[in-house]
């Protein structure tokens, strides 16, 4: 599922598919909105009565709709366009070890209503938990009849053939058919998705980072887990078998602290939320109970920057630390990968400034190049709706992405 770049597109020709242009127009439109069909026609150099037909059949189609006129200095004033989004809706999941949250939301992606609830360990009350949420949501906005689906993060590998989650490790779920029980359950489409791909398109689809969007990045999230959506050329990298981007997993040391996934030395094991709050109060992570203890304190990554900045040296030097340990993992993705930008994203990021100059020399030192160890390294400030964003644009970014050709 590619993205069309609005800023640098190839429309087509006779030799292809009148669909391109089509998406081309309603990629304009969504990118540029409101806009007249003669904007239209000069963004994309050709003449107006190409662009009418095709504004015309997505107009048929429900995608567009026609709003005010605008200014115009001679002649009839233009009628300005708009993709149809308020009344087209999606409900947003985010699971996580501690929480699920839920998200109602039109196709902008703007949030209508939100609810939490704690994660059971059973993924089939999860199921039942998450049905009785989405039927009170949509009946409670009137929305039974305008949603158009449920996107469904969650921190595990995601199998895109059969839809199920293959295997979370925070969570301890192995082949789990999550997609296939809310979709009987709750009688809409369901698309699941890995947290850190969510993230991703949540950059790609939903307003954040539009610019530049369709090139090559890696959006590392660093939450319960750790992981890496990876985008290049405006696709999302998925890998042989969809584990692409587990570079959480990869290992800084083979004797280093337990991770949740049964090995030791993980990246996510140095990096995670656990593992930070672990670094600051001076525990060892040796085993899963190791890990529950920890969030039995509720102490919370927030906690320890905000201590930091208190004067907390303790907590300078956790927060110092864990930069390295994420600069090491990042220069592992630019060796292997050599994206245009790294985006760090979660908890973590809300003390970048803390952090930063331990990731930027950690980076440079591992790095093989003078380029490479330039890579810029963009903190997402720490925005709690980053992956229900992400699962809402599973939805909605279908409608948008370019066709399928060849």
């Amino acid at each position: 599922m590619r993205k069309i770049d609005p800023r640098n597109f190839q429309r087509a020709t006779r030799t292809t598919t009148k669909e391109i242009n089509r998406q081309i127009v309603l990629n304009l439109v969504r990118e540029y909105q409101p806009i007249s069909r003669a904007d239209l026609a000069r963004r994309m150099e050709v003449a107006r009565g190409i662009v009418t037909p095709l504004v015309n059949e997505l107009i048929d189609q429900g995608l567009l709709v026609e709003g005010a006129t605008g200014a115009s200095p001679r002649g009839r004033k233009p009628t300005l366009l708009h993709v149809r989004s308020h009344d087209r809706l999606a409900v947003a999941v985010d699971v996580r070890l501690s929480e699920t949250q839920l998200m109602l939301s039109d196709f902008s992606g703007r949030p209508l209503a939100t609810e939490i609830l704690t994660t059971p360990e059973d993924p089939d009350e999860l199921v039942l938990a998450l049905t009785a949420r989405i039927r009170r949501l949509l009946d409670a906005h009137g929305a039974a009849g305008v949603c158009e689906g449920v996107g469904l993060v969650v921190p595990g590998m995601v199998d895109s053939a059969s839809g199920k989650l293959v295997h979370a490790p925070t969570l301890g779920w192995r082949d789990v058919d999550l997609r296939s029980a809310l979709e009987i359950a709750v009688g809409l489409p369901v698309h699941i998705e890995r947290d850190a791909v969510a993230c991703a398109l949540a950059q790609m689809w939903m307003g954040q980072g539009a610019e530049g969007a369709a090139d090559s990045f890696a959006y590392v999230t660093f939450s319960d887990g750790v992981g890496a959506g990876l985008v290049m050329g405006g696709n999302v990298v998925r890998g042989h078998r969809d584990a692409a981007g587990e570079f959480g997993h990869i290992p800084l040391s083979l004797d280093g602290p337990a991770c949740l996934c049964g090995s030791r030395g993980c990246w996510e094991a140095y990096t995670s939320n656990q593992a930070v709050v672990a670094r600051y109060l001076g525990r060892e992570l040796s085993t899963r109970d190791s890990y529950a203890q920890v969030r039995e304190t509720r102490l919370t990554v927030a906690d320890v920057v905000a201590r930091a900045r208190a004067g907390d040296d303790g907590a300078r030097t956790a927060l110092e630390l864990t930069g390295r340990y994420i600069g090491l993992g990042l220069s592992a993705i630019v060796n292997a990968l050599n994206p245009a930008r790294l985006i760090v994203g979660g908890e973590i990021a809300g003390g970048w400034d803390l952090i930063r100059p331990a990731v930027l020399q950690s980076l440079a030192e591992r790095t093989l190049t003078q380029g490479t160890a330039a890579t810029p390294v963009i903190p997402e400030p720490h925005d709690p709706q980053t992956r229900l964003r992400g699962a809402a644009a599973l939805v909605v970014a279908p409608v948008f992405a370019a066709p399928e050709v060849g």
